[in-house]
């Protein structure tokens, strides 16, 4: 069954009643589902549970007002928080900095949105290293041949106007946590590449036939946040996409002749989408690359 317009509508009533007391069995009741029912459907649609989801986005729209400057306990009241000590974990916990920390990396948005440069602060990668993990999900077509630079094809699901792949990847892979992974697998000699939109998973036993997995080494990251653009009312989110591409085009023409490190050519490079790449005025995502010192 089709739940996209019920889900549609879902959305558009935790909107409305965002800074409201609501509970999945509201939600439930404004669809006509009972509530076990609408937390199955929602949790499969949307890859967490309905509380997550609501939680999450106010923190996301917490984060919008941080970025107006209001007040972070007034923006933890506003949204439902009792302190502001609660608020700050819960933004922590669900987007790895704190307020304070989010507010340093955005430094610079507010004074400079329409003319923001890459290679500013944003681009100042954390160096981390990262577990081995395992991906799963769907593939999709594309071909390199003939052009200048091979990331150009990262952010192609923008462009791609098939089956609606992250709900159905959620419905069945159900991955423990929300954020979808991006990466390019080569698939011929002739420049063609398999852009692989996919879920974090445990283990590769809910796959179907038509899924691809992969599974992606140990390795010493350098994380890159893309500089935050507006895509609230941009449905296609093409700037979203051509911030992506201009990012990886600054990491490997720009950012790597200065950093003292190579590229691992023997590990994966991959984009990392969250809660922060969805219809927000500072939407980001992350682009992992492998490196080694020189």
């Amino acid at each position: 069954m089709n739940y996209s317009k019920d889900m549609e509508r879902c959305i558009a009533f935790i909107e409305a009643h965002i800074k409201e007391k609501i509970t999945a069995l509201d939600v439930a009741q404004e669809l006509g589902y009972s509530r076990y029912h609408f937390c199955r459907v929602f949790s499969s649609c949307k890859g967490m549970s309905v509380t997550e989801y609501i939680r999450h986005r106010r923190l996301s729209l917490g984060a919008v007002e941080m970025l107006k400057g209001r007040k972070i306990i007034d923006i933890a009241l506003d949204y439902g928080f009792e302190t502001h000590n609660g608020f700050t974990k819960a933004f922590r916990k669900a987007f790895h900095y704190s307020p304070t920390q989010y507010m340093a990396r955005m430094a610079g948005y507010k004074e400079a949105k329409n003319t923001f440069e890459i290679g500013g602060y944003m681009m100042k990668p954390m160096i981390i290293k990262k577990d081995a993990f395992k991906v799963a999900g769907y593939g999709i077509q594309t071909n390199i041949e003939g052009t200048n630079y091979t990331r150009d094809i990262a952010s192609f699901w923008s462009y791609y106007e098939g089956e609606n792949l992250e709900s159905k990847m959620y419905e069945i892979l159900n991955p423990p946590k929300h954020g979808e992974v991006g990466l390019c697998v080569p698939s011929s000699e002739k420049g063609n590449v398999t852009y692989l939109l996919g879920v974090i998973v445990e283990d590769f036993s809910k796959i179907t036939e038509d899924m691809l997995t992969v599974e992606v080494p140990e390795a010493q990251y350098a994380v890159f946040t893309t500089p935050p653009v507006d895509t609230s009312q941009d449905e296609e989110q093409k700037e979203f996409a051509e911030m992506i591409k201009a990012t990886w085009k600054y990491i490997f023409e720009e950012w790597f002749k200065e950093s003292g490190y190579s590229y691992d050519e023997s590990k994966l490079d991959f984009e990392f989408y969250d809660e922060r790449c969805h219809g927000r005025v500072d939407t980001v995502m992350e682009i992992y690359v492998p490196i080694k010192k020189l």
